[in-house]
């Protein structure tokens, strides 16, 4: 058979004794001539010595379950901002922002490589609909963004930038991904600008540090975690091509926020004002013991600590105001330069430590059965995104309002929080307050004003009123919120522009703003004030 390798299977099985991983071959004379072959890729292709060294680390870190409270410091004053506290800094924040897009000199950058798992769909999570009136999805929500950002920079300094897109997917999702965007033109944006890019797939092992095997040919992989964004990076030669691009800052962030701002101007502005080269966006924690990581300074270094590893007493401490100490609640959204990520990708990135993650992993028994575990079994080990925070010597914190910018869809509806309703409600949310604030005001069919302050009609617990299906439905056919207002992202980024179509009109929900009607129906409008 033309292009097989030349396989010496006994010089590697005694590579892989030499780690204990010998039974990888057990099933060798059972395999058919191109089952061989892909298995002897797949060890070759993995380096063994490596990855039982990470596990070893890993597992020793993962047992350590110290306290940091007596190491920990909030970030410093005068590298933390925040959007509700700031003046006049805010708009020279937007402007900067606004110019370096503009430029050309921005690009966000997503990662997307995990499944839809919790959520209960069999396909990536930026394919999901909440349920709005639109029907856009994730990806066609972000997409919108990112067209809207650019025309704002353009609007502002007659300068076209282009705001590059680049998504990292996984093993599993890169292809249904592609697909999609195909499917949809790439949502207005050009193909060219629209990068993908797959992570690294690490061996899933036992928790005696085997390496299990999916198939009798195939060894068990999993996605190398957020953080494995920056091996990406250099092997996929990502950032030689946003230096092609003359890219300088990236804003990177998760893929199931459904109200991240792409190429957020305020925190590009603000981390340029503070010199950054490494920043985090966050949201105040809502409680003490609320189970997010906190951004802060572990030993000087810059750090995401777990809500695990602090102790009541330190989550509860306050400053002389009675705020929160240790209350800056990490988003998964920050910003680097390109400078930074090719140091850090070139330097630092080798002394990353994987974590591990306790799972159900199928594997191949000693019999040859394939097993599907109803406990775990085994580990995944992964990365972080924000484990290089310590890398950066120049690092700001920008705190931004959880209303406006964070609500997280990950599980299905049967859960209480993150799920497809309270996302959807999140958005209206945000849309209600962005039309009463450029002067519209919302009324019943008979025309009872709707206090600016609805009432919320929320679903018993546990109900899971919303069907997992609603991705398929349209939201106003029932929904629990009592103002369904949506704006289309090519309309507004964050509220602006509105003024005109909304002041002094009165709107009976549902609405939907858009770029082309202005509204879904001229009988949404019932009159003025």
């Amino acid at each position: 058979m033309e292009n097989q390798p030349r396989m010496d299977v006994e010089s590697l099985r005694a590579k892989l004794a030499e780690h204990g991983q010998e039974h990888l071959l057990e099933f060798w004379h059972d395999l058919d001539a191109d089952q061989k072959v892909a298995l002897y890729r797949d060890i070759e292709s993995t380096d063994v010595a490596e990855l039982v060294g990470h596990f070893k680390t890993a597992m020793e870190s993962s047992s350590d379950t110290e306290k940091v409270d007596s190491l920990m410091e909030p970030t410093p004053s005068e590298f933390f901002g925040s959007m509700t506290k700031a003046g006049k800094e805010k708009e020279k924040w937007y402007r900067e922002g606004l110019l370096e897009i503009s430029k050309g000199n921005c690009c966000v950058l997503l990662l997307a490589g995990g499944q839809g798992t919790r959520l209960g769909v069999k396909y990536p999570k930026g394919m999901y609909n909440v349920g709005l009136l639109s029907e856009k999805t994730l990806y066609q929500l972000q997409a919108e963004r990112i067209l809207r950002a650019q025309q704002l920079a353009y609007d502002m300094y007659r300068q076209r930038g282009t705001i590059p897109w680049y998504i990292m997917t996984s093993e599993h999702t890169k292809e249904p991904t592609e697909e999609f965007f195909r499917q949809h033109n790439y949502f207005g944006l050009q193909k060219e600008n629209v990068v993908m890019f797959e992570q690294n797939m690490l061996p899933c092992l036992s928790f005696d540090g085997k390496i299990l095997l999916d198939q009798k040919s195939k060894i068990s992989r999993a996605p190398d975690g957020n953080g494995g964004l920056y091996r990406a990076l250099g092997n996929c030669r990502i950032l030689e091509d946003m230096e092609r691009r003359n890219i300088k800052y990236v804003h990177v962030y998760g893929v199931d926020n459904i109200l991240v701002k792409m190429a957020d101007p305020w925190f590009i502005g603000f981390c340029r004002s503070k010199g950054a080269n490494c920043g985090a966006k966050v949201v105040a924690k809502a409680f003490p013991t609320e189970p997010v990581g906190v951004v802060c300074r572990v030993n000087g270094k810059n750090q995401v600590v777990e809500y695990s590893e602090i102790t009541l007493k330190t989550a509860e401490k306050r400053d002389e105001e009675g705020h929160l100490i240790f209350s800056a609640g990490n988003i998964c959204n920050h910003f680097f330069t390109t400078d930074f990520l090719k140091d850090l990708v070139g330097r630092y990135e080798k002394q990353l430590r994987h974590h591990v993650a306790k799972k159900k992993i199928p594997y191949i028994d000693n019999s040859g059965n394939r097993i599907i575990p109803e406990k775990p079994n085994g580990v995944k080990m992964e990365k972080f995104v924000f484990d290089v925070f310590q890398f950066s010597n120049k690092f700001a914190v920008f705190e931004v309002l959880r209303e406006d910018e964070f609500s997280p869809l990950k599980n299905s509806n049967t859960a209480e929080k993150d799920n497809p309703t309270t996302s959807r409600h999140a958005l209206l949310s945000l849309h209600h307050r962005w039309v009463l604030n450029a002067g519209g005001r919302f009324v019943e069919k008979d025309g009872t004003p709707i206090p600016a302050i609805p009432r919320v009609r929320t679903p018993p617990r546990g109900s899971g009123k919303v069907s997992e299906n609603v991705q398929s439905r349209r939201a106003n056919d029932v929904d629990d919120y009592p103002v369904v207002c949506e704006v289309s992202p090519l309309l507004s980024y964050a509220g602006e522009g509105l003024q005109e179509i909304c002041d002094k009109k009165q709107f009976c929900s549902p609405v939907l703003l858009s770029e082309t009607d202005q509204m879904e129906s001229k009988e949404s409008v019932i009159g003025t004030n």
